[in-house]
Order: C-alpha cells, then sequence, then structure tokens
C-alpha cells in the first residue's frame, strides 16, 4: 500500500484555515453548510487529478449539504449526490435550485416578512429589539412552542422561547408563499444556526448564554437578499446536471446506472462519538424532517454506524470485515482499555462493535459501488484519524485503503489534507485524502 503523502508547501500555506471558505467560493455554498465540511478547492483540486471521461458523472455518495456536486454544478461538471440526512439531503437539493428569479425572490420575501412582521405587532412583539433600549415585555397569549415530542429532541436551550415563537411565526407566513418556499426555508435554517438560536460550534455542537430575544424575520431576510445576489451571478453559469438522492449510501444499486461514474470525491463520516443527527437537530425539527423519537431512530438506521449513539441490536455490517485483522486488532485494544480502566456504561461497552460496524458498513458501501463505476475510475475519501474510544488510535485512512484493496481496488496515494489537535490526548490527528482507482471487473 502507498505510504501517505505529504502536502506541498505551496499546498500547506493554502490551508492554513483549510475549512473556512474562500470569498469567491460563497455563492451557492454559504447558503447553508455544514462547520466541518470540506472547502470547495478541495473539490478542485482533485477534479483537476480525475479525468471523467466523456458522459460521465462525478458521484459524491456522502453529500452532506453538498459542497462537491455544488462545486460541479458551479465548473458545468455532471454530479450526482447520496445524503441518508433528510436535512443535508433538502440543503443540498435547494443549493442546486438556481432556477429562483433574483428580483422576484426577494420581492416575495419582502410581503413574507411584511406579514411575519404585522403578526408579530398584534401581540406587541418588536422583530429587532435595540439592545440599549428599555424594552416593554409584550403582552399576549402564550408563545407559540412545539409539541412535546419534538420539543424533547432539541438540544436543552437551544433556542430561547421569544425567537423560537418568532421563528414559527415566520414559518408560517413562509408556507402562506409556495413560490420559492424551499429556498425560504433554508435561508432560515442558516439563520438559525447562525445568530438566532443559542448554539455555538467550536468545532462540536454546544449551547451557549440563553439569548433572550434575537432578531428573526430581519436576520432571514438578510440571507434572501444574499442569497438574491448569488443567483444574479449563478444563472450566468454553464448548465450541468446534478441529481441528489435521499438514500443509504450502503445501498446504492437501485440509484445509480451501471458504469454511469466517472469518479468519486466525498467525505463520509469518521468513527467517533460524533453524532451528526445532533449537529443540526435544531434546524432539523423545526423545518419538521424530524417530529419524534421513532422517525429519528429510522434515521440513524439510514446511515454509516460511526457512533454509539446510532448502534441497534439487529446492525450486521461488522460481517463485512470479519476477516481483517487491522479492525480486529483496534476493536480488541479498545475492549481490553476498557476493561482494564473499568469503563462500564452502555455506550463504553460498543466503542469496539461500533468500530468494526463502521468499517463494514464503509465495506458494503465499496462493494455496493463497484458496478456503478467505470474501468479505471478515480475515487477520493477525505477521513480523519480519531482518539475517541479511550484514546485507542484508529488510522481511519490506512484501514479503509486496506478494505477498499480487499474489494479490488487499487490505492493510489493516501494524502495529507491537513492535521488537527486531539483535545483527549493533545496529539496532531491527521485529516487525509485516500486515493484510489477501481480498474474495472477482474
Amino acid at each position: 500500500m502507498p505510504l501517505a503523502t505529504e502536502p506541498t508547501v505551496a499546498r500547506r500555506q493554502s490551508r492554513t484555515d483549510s475549512n473556512r471558505l474562500e470569498p469567491n467560493d460563497r455563492a451557492a455554498h454559504d447558503w447553508y453548510r455544514f462547520v466541518l465540511s470540506f472547502p470547495p478547492h478541495l473539490v478542485r483540486e482533485y477534479m483537476s487529478r480525475f479525468d471523467l471521461g466523456p458522459g460521465a458523472s462525478l458521484l459524491d455518495p456522502f453529500c452532506g449539504t453538498g459542497t462537491t456536486v455544488v462545486e460541479c454544478k458551479k465548473l458545468g461538471v455532471a454530479s450526482i449526490g447520496v445524503e441518508a440526512h433528510p436535512m443535508s439531503y433538502f440543503a443540498t437539493r435547494t443549493k442546486l435550485d438556481w432556477t429562483p428569479i433574483p428580483d422576484e425572490l426577494e420581492k416575495i420575501a419582502a410581503g413574507v416578512a411584511e406579514r411575519a412582521i404585522d403578526a408579530l405587532d398584534r401581540n406587541g412583539i418588536v422583530d429587532d429589539p435595540q439592545p440599549n433600549l428599555i424594552q416593554e415585555t409584550p403582552t399576549l397569549v402564550a408563545l407559540r412552542a412545539l409539541p412535546t415530542e419534538a420539543d424533547k429532541l432539541l438540544l436543552t436551550n437551544s433556542i430561547s422561547p421569544l425567537p423560537l415563537h418568532k421563528t414559527l411565526v415566520l414559518l408560517e407566513a413562509i408556507d402562506s408563499a409556495p413560490r420559492y418556499r424551499d429556498h425560504f426555508r433554508i435561508a432560515l435554517a442558516r439563520a438559525l444556526v447562525s445568530t438566532i438560536s443559542n448554539l455555538h460550534f467550536g468545532p462540536e455542537v454546544g449551547v451557549g448564554p440563553a439569548k433572550r430575544d434575537a432578531p428573526v424575520v430581519s436576520a432571514w431576510l438578510g440571507r434572501i437578499v444574499q442569497m438574491a445576489h448569488d443567483l444574479r451571478t449563478l444563472r450566468q453559469l454553464q448548465s450541468a446536471e446534478a441529481v441528489v438522492h435521499n438514500a443509504d449510501s450502503r445501498a446504492l444499486s437501485g440509484l445509480l446506472q451501471r458504469q454511469s461514474v466517472g469518479a468519486v470525491f466525498t467525505s463520509p463520516p469518521y468513527p467517533n462519538e460524533k453524532d451528526y443527527t445532533r449537529t443540526t437537530r435544531l434546524e432539523t425539527v423545526l423545518l419538521g424532517f424530524v417530529r419524534d423519537k421513532a422517525t429519528l431512530r429510522k434515521l440513524k438506521h439510514s446511515m454509516v454506524r460511526s457512533n454509539t449513539r446510532g448502534v441497534y441490536k439487529d446492525d450486521d455490517d461488522h460481517q463485512w470485515v470479519s476477516g481483517i485483522a487491522e479492525i480486529t486488532e483496534v476493536a480488541d485494544e479498545i475492549e481490553a482499555r476498557r476493561i482494564a480502566m473499568s469503563k462500564t456504561s452502555g455506550f463504553e461497552r460498543l466503542y469496539a462493535r461500533v468500530t468494526k460496524l463502521y468499517f463494514g458498513g464503509m465495506a458494503r458501501h465499496l462493494a455496493e459501488l463497484r458496478p456503478s463505476l467505470r474501468d479505471g475510475a478515480m475515487l477520493g475519501y477525505v477521513v480523519g484519524d480519531q482518539a475517541s474510544y479511550l484514546r485507542v488510535m484508529i488510522r481511519t485512512g490506512q484501514i479503509l485503503a486496506s478494505v477498499a484493496e480487499r474489494l479490488g481496488y487499487e490505492v493510489v496515494s493516501i494524502d495529507l489534507f491537513r492535521t488537527r489537535l486531539a483535545t483527549a490526548t493533545r496529539e496532531q490527528l491527521r485529516e487525509e485524502v485516500v486515493v484510489l482507482r477501481w480498474p474495472g471487473t477482474r
């Protein structure tokens, strides 16, 4: 297997803040984005290395909020995305839709804002309170709130009662204007996580000091104005087909045509305790994609098992990697350390199992992908080392490369993307791009 390669000096300099959006990349990408999304310039770098060939598409099977497919569309390259999470799928689908007429988008949004502000005014609520002025407590009926089951899914105090009320009023106004509704909703999701809620990201999602009040309608309208500005540029670009599916990346055979994919660039989840449904929980619940525990459980079933909060009794992906010594050794080391440290919680008992399930899920994905790949197709998987499980190091890129080799892929290189400091161990963890090649059916 090729050794991990170091980036050039120029590349290292360009990645000082490697996940930050560059100003020229903000159009569409910045409509809604994960904090830890990889940057568009990384997609461009590998697209220049991968030769798609005529009539082929680039695939992102873990497309998240759409960085790869949006960048492909901006560059005039056909692309396909697959994403299990309904909120992320919705964000990607909306970011790929550049049909709204900018002036009309702004005009309709202004009408929506006026209806929401009128509804708030009737209860004596000011949308954009001035911090230096004494505000009278509004006299009104009970503030709007979420249904009990939905409210229980949120991180405690992730949004204060008054901003929540104002958000629900705005959502009602948005729903009364079906034209451009998706774009209005994604702008609200963006405003929720950036200014309206009490959430903070550092990089994990957490809850900061509670805001008694926050601008809602004006914050949302600001996002719409920026979106309209972006669309004036995006609508002039060359059109390219872009399709996204709300589906499990481990079950691709019914989604993709045989030998239609010329290249893959993606970033799957890493094996750690990051619950990817928790990071986007507020907007997922408020926009109605998940309303109760049963729906949340169904969602987690459709995702690669990468954390203990998404593991179920009937999971069997570990069978895909039962004969791979590297994975067995890491899992055994985790379990031995758990026993030695007398760690007995339910989640800690699952650390070894979820490690096997994660790599088994990735093996299942890579096996499902093979019929759709053209001979010679190039693939890039952005993954990171992890030490979340009792400080046992999991070299994700190296192990994933071994799994791929056993499934018939060629390992071209393991390129260093960036390093980050592990909170628990203070070690430098590698984030890498595992570059594979599919030689064809043997």
